[in-house]
């Protein structure tokens, strides 16, 4: 199924469906700032382990992500965040970064990887974002099951026709982007950037 949100003002009637099916333990591919992406909610372990199974990889060496709704709402799958990290994470958020940091008990053991860590996302889109207000829960956030992004996989009607069948609904808001996020991890004594992507790093350093 392929339902369109309106990127400013998403449809509540579809809105509606997609929590629905995120709640049921769903599986849906949806817009970011970034790249489309696939997800479920975090605390749906059989969804999270369909994700691995559509992706090949096994969920306990998997490095999954989340979306958190704003920078409160990622304190809490955190340990204490020390002030020049919380001053960086509030330059780039809402932005197109991923930043790895210390996981707090909140965070499922599935998505936490062997170094307690956890990888969680802020996108500058409003979409996704909703998704997890209404949700009430961060929605985990990974890659379409593909080797790289290509022009194509900015479309929501490729991206249907190709995927859908793997997963419950393909929520259309548009066109996405072909340029994951940048990910930084934040666990050592000082920031290092794993992978360069669209967030600049010079602006929030």
């Amino acid at each position: 199924m392929r339902l369109e949100l309106h990127p400013q003002n998403p449809n509540p009637r579809n809105l509606k469906t997609i929590i629905e099916c995120l709640r049921d333990g769903g599986v849906v591919i949806y817009p970011t700032d970034t790249v489309y992406g696939m997800g479920c909610d975090i605390f749906k372990p059989e969804a999270v382990e369909r994700i691995a199974r559509i992706k090949g990889i096994d969920p306990k060496k998997s490095h999954f992500s989340f979306i958190c709704y704003d920078l409160s709402h990622l304190t809490d799958y955190t340990k204490s965040v020390d002030t020049p990290l919380f001053r960086m994470l509030k330059k780039a958020l809402p932005g197109p970064y991923t930043f790895i940091l210390p996981a707090s008990r909140q965070v499922p053991k599935m998505i936490k990887t062997k170094r307690d860590s956890v990888g969680i996302r802020v996108p500058d889109n409003l979409i996704c974002r909703t998704l997890v207000k209404e949700l009430g829960n961060p929605v985990m956030s990974t890659s379409l099951p593909v080797d790289e992004y290509v022009e194509e996989y900015t479309d929501p009607e490729i991206i249907h026709d190709k995927f859908g069948k793997l997963v419950d609904i393909v929520v259309d808001g548009g066109p996405g982007g072909v340029q994951m996020s940048t990910v930084i991890d934040c666990t050592g004594a000082e920031p290092v950037v794993v992978r360069e992507g669209a967030g600049d790093w010079d602006a929030i350093s």
